[in-house]
This record gives C-alpha cells, sequence and structure tokens, in this order.
C-alpha cells in the first residue's frame, strides 16, 4: 500500500493547475464547426442504452455515440443543477464563477463561451432550461423556462417577452430548437443550446408514454434497500430515500384527496403536497390532458388505495412508479434527439455540425434507495457525455479518461478556433476525439458541494478527490467525516475504508494531494 501511494503522488506531481497538459491555446485553419449543444437535466448514465441497455433503449442519443466518441468517466464538480450549468458555461468551479448552490444569482457580466463564440462571429441560440436567475447574455435570441418550467403547457420568456404555449415541454423545446435551425444563415457557423428539462423532478411524462412499462416490473438496483453501514451519518441524514422523502401526489401521482388525507404522522413526505402544489400542476391541464392521466394512472391508483401495501412492499411499489415516470420522460427527450438529427441529415448540416450530449449532473435511480444527486457518490456526480462530429471526430470511439464539465467550455471554443481564456479552470478534450493515445492526462479530479443546510435534501456540505481507482470524501460543516471507497473493488461504494489500517498511507497521501489541488485551484477555505 505504501508503494501504491507514492505512485499516486508521483502520477499527480506532474499535472498542473487544471489537472492535465493543455492542448493548444487556439484551434487550426479548419473549418469551423456549428456547435449543437444538448443537454438535459438530471439523466443518469445508466438510462442511456449506449452506458446500460438494463432499464431502456435509447436508439436516437446512441446514435451520437456510435458516431462519435463516448465518455465512460465523465463527472461534474459540483452535482446540483445551478452551479453545474455555471461551470459548463465559464469553464471554472464553483468557487471562482460565484454559484456555488441554487440559490445564487449567475452574474450575467460573466465571460462564457456562448459569448467568446459570438464575439468570434458565430450566430448563438439558447431553447428551453436556463435556471440561473438572471437573463442570459451572449446569445442573438433566447427563449427559456422561467425558474424550472412546466412539464405541461409551459410558458416561456423569450427575449424578456411571455410565450404562452400548449402541449408537452420536451416536444415544445424541440420546436423551438427546429425553428431556430431553420432560420440560422448557412454563411456562418452557429451555437445553439437545447436545454430539456426532462427527466427532472417532478417526472411528467408526455401522454404518448403514460402507458410505456404498464404491467412490467423494471429491475431493482441491488442497493435500493442499502442500510448504510460503514458509511458517516451523512449518509444516513439526508433526505433523498424514495421510502422516506418522496411527495405522495408531487413525485408518486396519487390522488389529490388521498394526499389530503393522508396521517399527519407523515407529514415530511406529504407536506409540499398539502400546500397544493400537485392540485394547481394537475389544474393547469387541459381537459383532454387530465382525461388521459386519469385513464392511465387510474387503474393503478385504485389498486393502491384499495390495498395499500406496506413495509418492503411500499417501497418496491414507490421505486416502480418512480423509475418508469423517470424513464418515459427519458423516451421524448430520445424521440427529440432523433428529430434534431433527422433535420441536420436532411439539411445537409450534419457533416460540419459538432453534437453534444450531456446532462448537468447524473442522478440516483434507487441506488442507496436514494433519488436527486447532490452527493460525490458516482450515480450522483457521473454525466453522459457524448461528442459527433463528421468532420472532426472518429466515429465509435470509447474513452475512459476523468474528463470533467469543466472541461466543456474550453473543447467547443477550441474547436472552434477561438482562443482559450487562461483563467477558464478546464482544459480541452481536442486530443481525446480522434481516439489517439491521451499523454498525460489528469489523474484526480476535485469536487465540492456546498448547498446546506439551506436548500433541499439536507445533503451535507463535502469536497473530495477521485482518482481512476479511489474516492476520498470529506463531510464538514456541522459534521467532521471522512470515507475512502476503492472503486475497483467496491464500484458501489459500499465499504467506507477510512479506519481500514491497511489503507492508512494511502489515507495520508490522497489528503496530501487534496489539499495540494485546493490551493491550486483557490478553493481554500
Amino acid at each position: 500500500m505504501r508503494s501504491l501511494a507514492r505512485v499516486i503522488i508521483l502520477a499527480l506531481a506532474i499535472v498542473p493547475v487544471s489537472l492535465m497538459a493543455q492542448s493548444p491555446r487556439t484551434g487550426t485553419a479548419e473549418r469551423r464547426p456549428n456547435i449543437l449543444f444538448i443537454m438535459t437535466d438530471d439523466h443518469a448514465r445508466r438510462a442511456l442504452s449506449c452506458y446500460d441497455s438494463s432499464l431502456i433503449i435509447t436508439p436516437s442519443i446512441d446514435r451520437i455515440a456510435q458516431e462519435g466518441v463516448r465518455f465512460t468517466q465523465a463527472f461534474v464538480t459540483n452535482a446540483l443543477c445551478g452551479p453545474s450549468r455555471a461551470v459548463i458555461l465559464t469553464g471554472q468551479y464553483s468557487h471562482r464563477n460565484g454559484l456555488r448552490d441554487n440559490r445564487d444569482r449567475f452574474d450575467p457580466e460573466r465571460i462564457t463561451f456562448p459569448r467568446l463564440l459570438q464575439e468570434a462571429g458565430y450566430q448563438t441560440a439558447l431553447v428551453g432550461k436556463w435556471h440561473l436567475r438572471s437573463e442570459p447574455r451572449g446569445f442573438d435570441r433566447w427563449t427559456i423556462l422561467p425558474g424550472q418550467g412546466d412539464y405541461y403547457n409551459p410558458r416561456f420568456l423569450r427575449m424578456g417577452d411571455t410565450l404562452e404555449t400548449t402541449g408537452y415541454v420536451t416536444d415544445i423545446i424541440t420546436e423551438l430548437t427546429l425553428e431556430a435551425l431553420r432560420s440560422m444563415d448557412r454563411d456562418r457557423p452557429f451555437c445553439l443550446l437545447m436545454h430539456h428539462k426532462a427527466p427532472h423532478r417532478n417526472w411528467m411524462p408526455a401522454p404518448r408514454h403514460l402507458t410505456m412499462f404498464q404491467g412490467e416490473d423494471l429491475p431493482e438496483p441491488p442497493t435500493l434497500q442499502d442500510d448504510y453501514a460503514t458509511r458517516s451519518a451523512a449518509a444516513r441524514e439526508q433526505e433523498l430515500e424514495i421510502g422516506r422523502h418522496m411527495f405522495l401526489g408531487m413525485d408518486l401521482k396519487l390522488p389529490v384527496e388521498y394526499v389530503a388525507q393522508f396521517s399527519t404522522d407523515n407529514a415530511l413526505i406529504a407536506g409540499f403536497d398539502a400546500v397544493g402544489a400537485w392540485q394547481k400542476i394537475l389544474e393547469n391541464l387541459t381537459l383532454e390532458q387530465r382525461a388521459t392521466w386519469e385513464r392511465a394512472y387510474g387503474p393503478e391508483n385504485a389498486a393502491f388505495l384499495g390495498a395499500p401495501p406496506q413495509g418492503e412492499r411500499l417501497l418496491r411499489w414507490k421505486y416502480q412508479r418512480y423509475i418508469k415516470d423517470y424513464l418515459r420522460c427519458v423516451a421524448s427527450v430520445d424521440e427529440s434527439v432523433g428529430r434534431v438529427l433527422d433535420y441536420l441529415d436532411s439539411s445537409g448540416l450534419a457533416a460540419s455540425t459538432l453534437v453534444v450530449y450531456t446532462s448537468d449532473q447524473g442522478f440516483f435511480l434507487g441506488e442507496h434507495g436514494w433519488f436527486d444527486k447532490r452527493f460525490m457518490y458516482e450515480e450522483s456526480a457521473g454525466m453522459p457525455l457524448l461528442l459527433r462530429y463528421p468532420e472532426g471526430i472518429t466515429a465509435g470511439v470509447t474513452r475512459n479518461e476523468l474528463v470533467l464539465n469543466l472541461d466543456l467550455a474550453p473543447t467547443l471554443l477550441d474547436l472552434a478556433g477561438v482562443t482559450v481564456p487562461d483563467y477558464m479552470q478546464g482544459a480541452s478534450l481536442r486530443g481525446l476525439l480522434r481516439g489517439g493515445a491521451a499523454g498525460v492526462w489528469r489523474q484526480a479530479l476535485y469536487y465540492h458541494y456546498y448547498e446546506y443546510p439551506h436548500g433541499w435534501h439536507a445533503v451535507k456540505r463535502h469536497y473530495g478527490i477521485r482518482t481512476p481507482s479511489y474516492k476520498l470524501i470529506h463531510f464538514y460543516d456541522d459534521i467532521d467525516a471522512w470515507e475512502l471507497y476503492d472503486l475497483q473493488r467496491d464500484p458501489q461504494e459500499l465499504r467506507n475504508l477510512i479506519d481500514s489500517p491497511a489503507h492508512r498511507h494511502l489515507v495520508d497521501s490522497l489528503r496530501t494531494v487534496l489539499g495540494g489541488l485546493q490551493r491550486d485551484l483557490g478553493d481554500e477555505f
């Protein structure tokens, strides 16, 4: 173990502040690509069949992987919607870009990759979810959802004006994206950000998908009934358990009448529904939409109310209702991606357009009994990352290097031939996109989550380091606890080794590296 610790120290010592050797800071004289940046919200890698086909098949999204590059070890630096989006836009960690949690407002004066592309002559547009508490800058035109937005009949803000719509949000964002693509000047490159709301909570599927998986039992994760036996108190004191913390109406789609009569002993999971939020959502549906919903959910809800399951059976019922709705939302996203890819093909834009597919973070799909994200654990901090560019990327490549959402801004600028600002803390992935050797590459990544005790789900503040083989996490604020995981032998992160005598030297080495990264990155506190 002592020699292994020395190897880690030596491997990390040769990597500078950005944690990897820098690629060229400017692009070449090649034709500048169009950029279509597709980002979903809370899309777990396990819910894309190019990563894992056990839950759902996503043929359209898989096309991007088959015709481009798939990253298997892509992560975020802070698994929360607003902070991750700010990292992607700026190429800076949360402590540098000023947006640590969802209460913060993104400074519209900050330099972002769309703004730099706009200044370099790109046409820039944004459609869909923004969620940064300030109006977008650096876009020639934008149409965004206010806040989280609604799944049905959503209202949009278009350059400050209000756009009322009828229909399903994924379909509407797709239509707005196609409208923007059709309006682009073919003589200039474009950068279009297509940001879907789905599959964010509260997982309301499109009418055509409401009965998808009906009558099936989808596979449960082996850790659905995790007891957190070796973990710190942070794993036990959260509020993101499917069994204890899901809302009966908003999340699980049980009738409003049942929610209203639910025992006050269970106020925690009924509380949000009690203020009428689920009732207001249902009232926003058209009569036809409401009738479709009642036909789809009515029989299952009646069966539940006739003989409510208890204990382990109740947990499993909740899991099945949750995972099916989540995946139904993913199905509409896959259809959306297919429509946009088909347009690129038919319009002759496919070869010259870089398509990026990612999510603002991962999501727990029942692993450890949880939903949501925030933790540094794999399912939450991991994100899907696929890139396709027929004129500049080798097809069918899989990369296993550690990459970050921090790297997206410098990558897009580099491929567009725009100088990457020195203050960006990520690095271009350009050298990885043709299937060649990585050379000197990042051997560790740094993570920091800040939203506690404010916000949702009671996940403790924590920071940590992840190498290809190990993960070290420190939970702090109202707790002082460390966790260590051997990711090769324990990929589900069930055995905390922090007190293992055999790993003492490794822990010391990783703590030293962690402290050095915090100093180099300017995240000392």
